[in-house]
C-alpha cells in the first residue's frame, strides 16, 4: 500500500498525463484545420501515448491497493501562431511533464515508496525520449523556415509515424 502522500501525488500525475493527451489532441485538430495531415496524425498518436502513460499510472495504483482519483481537466490551448509552433508548445509541454516526473521521483525517494521508484524509472527515461523527439521536430521546422516543398515532406514525414509506437 502506498501512503496517502504518494497517491494524492500519483493521482494529481495521472491528471497531468490526462491533460497532456487532451493538449496534444487540440494541436491535432490545429494541424488538421491547417490541412497539415502528417502532424495531426503525429500529434493524435502523441495524445494516445500520454493516454497510455496516465493508464499506467493509473493501473500501478490500482495494483497497489491504492486509490484513483480523477480530477477535471483544463482546456487546451486551440489556436496557435502557425504549425511549428505547434511543436514548439508541444517541445514545452514535454520539459513541464519532465519536470513533473521529476518532482514526484523525488517525492518517491523522499517517502521511500520502492515500488513507486522503480515504475517511475520509466517514466524518466520516456520523457528523455519525449523531449527528444520533440526537439528534433522542432530543429527541422527551423531548418525549412517557409520552404513550401520542405515543409509538405516534413508533413509527409510526420504521417509516416506508426500508432504501434504510442508506449
Amino acid at each position: 500500500m502506498l501512503n496517502q502522500i504518494i497517491q494524492d501525488a500519483i493521482n494529481e500525475q495521472i491528471n497531468n498525463e490526462l491533460y497532456s493527451s487532451y493538449s496534444y489532441l487540440s494541436m491535432s485538430a490545429y494541424c488538421e484545420h491547417k490541412q497539415f495531415a502528417g502532424a495531426a496524425s503525429w500529434m493524435r498518436i502523441q495524445s494516445q501515448e500520454e493516454y497510455n502513460h496516465a493508464m499506467r499510472l493509473y493501473d500501478f495504483l490500482i495494483a497497489r491497493n491504492g486509490r484513483v482519483e480523477l480530477s477535471p481537466i483544463a482546456q487546451p490551448a486551440i489556436d496557435f501562431d502557425s504549425i511549428p509552433n505547434v511543436f514548439v508548445q508541444a517541445l514545452e509541454q514535454e520539459k513541464v511533464v519532465t519536470n513533473q516526473i521529476d518532482a514526484l521521483y523525488e517525492l518517491a525517494f523522499k517517502e521511500k515508496a520502492f515500488a513507486a521508484l522503480v515504475e517511475l524509472e520509466w517514466f524518466v527515461q520516456e520523457q528523455v525520449d519525449e523531449e527528444k523527439a520533440a526537439r528534433d521536430i522542432v530543429h527541422k521546422f527551423e531548418m525549412i523556415k517557409e520552404d513550401p516543398a520542405a515543409l509538405l515532406d516534413l508533413d509527409r514525414e510526420l504521417g509516416a509515424r506508426d500508432a504501434s509506437d504510442a508506449e
